[in-house]
């Protein structure tokens, strides 16, 4: 199998340097080292992503990209895909903070509401004590021995570890004192959602942490937002529950929707153009809208797969893939390129 090149390294080193980084960010990466724009050459970009997880396999890494489901953007990261005693050794966090940590994220997806988060004074509130594994001794009615770093874990503590957590994106927080999963949650955490049956969106069947719900209680059915977008974005599509048929009545999807079906405008970066030459060019517009997908189709706006469900090693406990990676720089990476991916 050949080695990766330079340009491999500087994607790699990009995410386990500067943590996951938003589709944007990630592509003008891409394009920096390799000279494609991945809109244009999508082929190439998944060439690139499928060489480097095979090698990244060896050490059971996998770069990976997902959906934050509190505004739909995609981000790529590295992430672990074993869970061992070799592996816990590479976290920062300790033992008291992963049961910290393990206790919000439970708190979290098991709200039946979906919000996607928690107070910050119910994750306060987490008790510890509920994190101990029961073994054969509390099987046989004997309590289970809570190790005293858990009962002597202070509130001071649990807010610094809370803070860690967020700047380390983990777990994120909103200014009206809510706490809600973090970008590398989302990455790490997809198949512990699934083993621990976290409720799926019914359109793209990943885990639903921050969903919208149907209106009759006894429907199960909860889907993305962003899914939700895409599913009732098309005109002659009922917007009825795919579950039970109830309407499907959200005042925030209805608005995304009708400003979707406005009549595109003219970008602001790009001016109109003047009055003598939009006859001129009325009768090549048809042909210009065939080709380019029609006058919305924006520049800016790179096509990416958004099929990122993958089989990987289930993780045994929440919270042991932590690990901290420290860069290696490739001596074959330019300067220039070197500075965009390190800063």
């Amino acid at each position: 199998m050949p080695d990766l090149s330079w340009r491999h390294h500087a994607l790699i080193q990009a995410l386990l340097s500067r943590g996951p980084l938003i589709e944007d960010d990630f592509h003008a990466i891409f394009s920096g080292v390799t000279g494609k724009n991945p809109g244009a050459h999508q082929q190439q970009f998944n060439d690139y992503l499928l060489k480097i997880n095979k090698e990244l396999s060896y050490v059971h890494l996998e770069l990976r990209g997902c959906r934050n489901q509190y505004d739909g953007k995609v981000y790529y990261g590295v992430v672990n895909n074993v869970s061992d005693e070799q592996s816990k050794l590479g976290t920062k966090y300790t033992v008291p903070q992963l049961a910290f940590y393990k206790g919000i994220i439970e708190a979290i997806v098991q709200d039946v509401t979906a919000q996607g988060s928690i107070s910050d004074i119910d994750a306060l509130n987490i008790r510890l004590e509920n994190q101990v594994l029961t073994g054969t001794s509390h099987s046989q009615g004997i309590p289970p021995n809570v190790p005293a770093a858990f009962k002597n874990f202070s509130i001071s503590q649990k807010e610094k570890t809370l803070d860690e957590l967020v700047q380390d994106q983990w777990l994120s927080s909103t200014p009206d004192g809510k706490i809600r999963l973090g970008v590398r949650s989302f990455l790490d955490l997809r198949s512990w959602f699934h083993n621990n049956d976290v409720p799926s969106c019914d359109v793209c069947n990943e885990a639903g942490v921050k969903a919208e719900l149907c209106r009759n209680e006894g429907c199960m059915v909860r889907i993305h937002l962003y899914c939700l977008k895409k599913k009732f974005s098309q005109r002659r599509v009922e917007r009825v529950c795919p579950g039970c048929g109830t309407q499907w009545q959200n005042a925030s999807i209805t608005d995304a929707i009708e400003e979707e079906d406005e009549p595109s405008r003219p970008s602001q970066r790009q001016p109109p153009p003047p009055a003598a030459a939009t006859r001129k060019r009325l009768r090549s517009c048809k042909t210009e809208d065939g080709e380019n997908g029609g006058p919305s189709s924006s520049q800016t706006s790179v096509p990416v797969s958004t099929d990122f469900r993958r089989i990987t090693r289930n993780s045994a406990r929440l919270g042991d893939d932590t690990f901290i990676c420290t860069p290696i720089f490739h001596p074959n990476i330019p300067d220039n390129i070197r500075n965009m991916v390190f800063r």
